[in-house]
């Protein structure tokens, strides 16, 4: 379900506990042509509203995985994961990972590094919730290595659908050049949202996204047999959202593979796009 609406508006129509995952990039209060700029305070304040409806729709085992950067005021920054916090601990969730996203591209700073990273935090209601390694499992660096001594000498050392991901990921985000490219400054790449749909829920379960842009989250949800819902109050990208789930049910959407290498030179472009 895709809707052009407030996300308050929309969210206070769904059902309570329902969702099993709740992931979502707001925007970072830093001017965006989407967005209205305001004080820090006003900002946290009004991410509290909508951090209190994704509460209720959770459901006991679910996940909020909340998709921030920085903000930035004069020059100084302020880190909007470190900002937000409070308000999902105050609420009696626990977090369970701080994942660094990490890329390569982005605007290039004068009087300070260049930004290169965003942070995911998961959040749980309590202690058992789900959580779906072998889904999600990459690669081992040594994936025959074997035990050399003791009882398991000779046997593999390491798990064979791979190993834990960890929690710093190199996905390459949406610039000019990627395939998912759309008219979206700041879009979800489907492949950072996949690995959290995979993790953290089973087939046929609900996934929410109330800061929708064009649709990645429910784009990512529905390739892995769940059901997407989303909204935004832009009607551009709720168009352009719906005319990628169109795109996805005809199989003619393009979006970069998960177990696509960061940099292949054997790809065109590297293996970016």
């Amino acid at each position: 379900m895709i809707r052009r609406s407030d996300n308050l508006k929309f969210m206070a129509q769904l059902e309570t506990g329902a969702f099993k995952l709740i992931v979502t990039s707001p925007p970072y209060n830093i001017g965006k042509s989407y967005e209205r700029r305001s004080s820090l305070d006003a900002y946290i304040e009004s991410q509290a509203a909508v951090v209190d409806e994704a509460i209720r729709l959770l459901h006991p085992r679910g996940s909020i995985c909340w998709q921030v950067g920085n903000h930035v005021d004069g020059g100084e920054v302020f880190p909007l994961d470190v900002a937000l916090y409070p308000l999902f601990k105050r609420r009696g969730l626990k977090l369970r990972n701080r994942i660094v996203w990490h890329f390569e591209h982005g605007l290039h700073c004068s009087k300070r590094l260049s930004g290169r990273h965003e942070t995911i935090l998961w959040f749980t209601k309590g202690d058992d919730y789900a959580f779906n390694l072998d889904a999600v499992r990459v690669p081992s660096k040594y994936p025959h290595k074997k035990h050399f001594k003791g009882p398991n000498a000779g046997k593999l050392s390491g798990n064979p659908l791979g190993k834990n991901p960890g929690d710093v990921w190199m996905i390459p985000n949406v610039k000019s050049n990627h395939c998912e490219k759309t008219g979206h400054p700041c879009q979800f790449p489907v492949e950072l949202i996949e690995r959290l749909v995979l993790a953290l829920t089973e087939r046929g379960e609900m996934v929410l996204d109330p800061y929708m842009g064009v649709g990645s989250a429910v784009i990512a949800a529905m390739m892995h047999g769940r059901v997407g819902y989303g909204c935004d109050v832009v009607q551009e990208y709720v168009d352009i959202a719906h005319d990628r789930v169109r795109q996805l049910r005809t199989g003619t959407l393009r979006t970069r593979p998960m177990d696509r290498p960061i940099y292949d030179p054997r790809l065109p472009g590297g293996g970016q796009r």
